[in-house]
């Protein structure tokens, strides 16, 4: 009797595991819906569209392999990106954020370009406990407390990003610097950051200066920034400030020992091609991949095979935007083959999980609990002339160096 009741509790629990192997695999949905926004116009369109060119470009490589590996289903699914054009506007966005979530119901949220895009996804995918896969938002005040539904995956916090830029100015003695910056939290985080590091030396910018977003006229800026004697003039913009201010530069017949904007290290062929590689030389920027090149990594391609593997399928260059497109679908990619469960929560914790172990063509995988990628640090770079176009030439940390400085910059 004891046999019979034993062979029947087994019978049992077959028939429950042979059920919930039917429903989980019933379950696994026929492809991965995921959901994005880019803007065909205004202030971001150039980096939007790179952006999701470089996810599009992740999307077609998986797919073509059968989709991604979803270790919840323990199964290949494809993936479908669903895609709207917010045209750079805040509002816009808001509201298309807003359907991407409650009527397609996508499966993994993806942010537009840059913290300005990327501020008012935060607190809907918090309210619909969704977790954000962040690309490029890196403003500093979206990581501030711990978070289950927020995640930076291809580009450090801004809080860091003049950390070695300020170690630069440190080491090179440099004490009379000025700070123009742009009035949101992508360039009022590195301007805080940077006037904080160099208070650590004994340095307090001689100019220190925010204008709107907007601002496309930086004549008399440059003027009134130039009245105080600086040995170096630091510029943290968007693409669109940065060109209007190497524009009026060029034209003002002022000369600084040393000049940095950001955007020329992301974007070289757009912002050379919009202000003369003449008024890039010998000026300073971040380089990012692929203007450095990570070789050893742990997951994906690394930067010379994307190179290759992007300009065969694009029949272009690409720039870093591209390159933080495909990473974003590189760390989505790991999530799934890592999260045990379909759930957001699962996603999250996978990404926690990987953080610190992952290296991709970017560098360093690493984030916080408050969502902040604290890998990946910028180096600084200086745009050397050579032919017609200018270079960039690494001269700081010293162990990431290609170069020397050539400082003072010469005048043209």
């Amino acid at each position: 009797m004891q046999g019979k009741s034993r062979w029947a509790l087994k019978s049992a629990a077959a028939a429950v595991a042979l059920a919930w192997g039917v429903a989980h695999a019933a379950a696994a949905p026929a492809e991965i819906k995921i959901g994005t926004l880019y803007a065909s116009s205004g202030s971001f369109a150039v980096a939007s569209q790179g952006q999701l060119e470089g996810l599009k470009f992740w999307a077609a490589a998986v797919n073509k392999d059968g989709g991604v590996f979803v270790k919840a289903f323990d199964k290949k699914i494809p993936v479908k990106i669903v895609a709207y054009d917010d045209q750079s506007s805040t509002s816009t966005a808001t509201t298309l954020y807003n359907q991407l979530i409650t009527q397609d119901k996508v499966d993994v949220l993806v942010a537009d370009f840059g913290s300005v895009l990327t501020s008012v996804a935060i607190p809907l995918a918090a309210e619909h406990k969704m977790l954000l896969i962040d690309p490029t938002g890196s403003g500093a005040n979206f990581f501030t407390k711990p978070t289950d539904y927020l995640a930076d995956v291809s580009i450090p916090s801004s809080a860091v990003w003049p950390v070695p830029l300020a170690n630069m100015l440190r080491a090179k003695h440099i004490k009379r610097v000025a700070v123009l910056y742009g009035a949101n939290d992508f360039d009022a985080s590195q301007a805080e950051t940077l006037k904080s590091v160099l208070a650590k030396g004994g340095v307090t910018p001689v100019f220190y200066h925010g204008v709107p977003t907007t601002e496309s006229n930086y004549t008399v800026l440059l003027h009134t920034a130039a009245a105080t004697h600086p040995d170096a003039l630091i510029e943290f913009g968007y693409p669109p400030n940065d060109i209007a201010f190497l524009k009026a530069l060029s034209q003002s017949g002022l000369h600084f020992n040393m000049t940095f904007t950001i955007f020329p290290g992301q974007l070289l062929g757009l912002i050379t091609k919009n202000v003369g590689a003449k008024a890039l030389a010998y000026t300073y920027t971040y380089p990012t991949p692929p203007l450095v090149r990570y070789d050893k990594v742990s997951y994906g391609m690394n930067t010379t095979q994307f190179v290759d593997a992007f300009k065969a399928a694009a029949n272009k260059e690409p720039n870093f935007l591209d390159a933080a497109g495909y990473n974003t679908g590189l760390m989505m990619q790991h999530m799934l083959d890592t999260a045990p469960t379909f759930t957001q929560l699962a996603f999250h914790q996978a990404l926690m999980d990987v953080s610190g172990k992952t290296t991709t063509l970017l560098g360093e995988f690493r984030i916080n609990a408050n969502g902040a990628q604290l890998g990946q640090l910028l180096p600084v770079a200086q745009l050397v002339p050579k032919g017609d176009q200018v270079v960039p030439v690494v001269v700081y940390p010293d162990d990431k160096a290609t170069g020397k400085a050539v400082y003072p910059a010469p005048k043209s």
